[in-house]
């Protein structure tokens, strides 16, 4: 299975749209609330060139946001780089 983290806050609506999308998929990932870890907020943005959250990484490959891994979701294409 994939390796898949997440950058998130914990009041985020889209945050939890994604992670409950990763679970219903059975997807296991490391979480990273930037709330709880700010220096992981620096991180994130060097990695992606993005402020807002989710942030979303499957195998260290940044697909983007809540939009993006639906977007995935709906053109078949998430299952593929899971299954990677």
């Amino acid at each position: 299975m994939a390796d898949v983290t997440i950058y998130t806050r914990s009041w985020c609506s889209f945050c939890n749209r994604a992670k409950g999308l990763l679970e219903s998929k059975g997807v296991e990932f490391n979480e990273i609330d930037i709330e709880e870890q700010p220096e992981m907020r620096e991180k994130m943005i060097q990695l992606t060139g993005r402020t807002s959250v989710p942030q979303i990484f499957i195998n260290q490959q940044a697909i983007g946001g809540c939009d993006d891994l639906f977007a995935l979701h709906t053109s078949d294409k998430l299952n593929g780089l899971l299954a990677e």
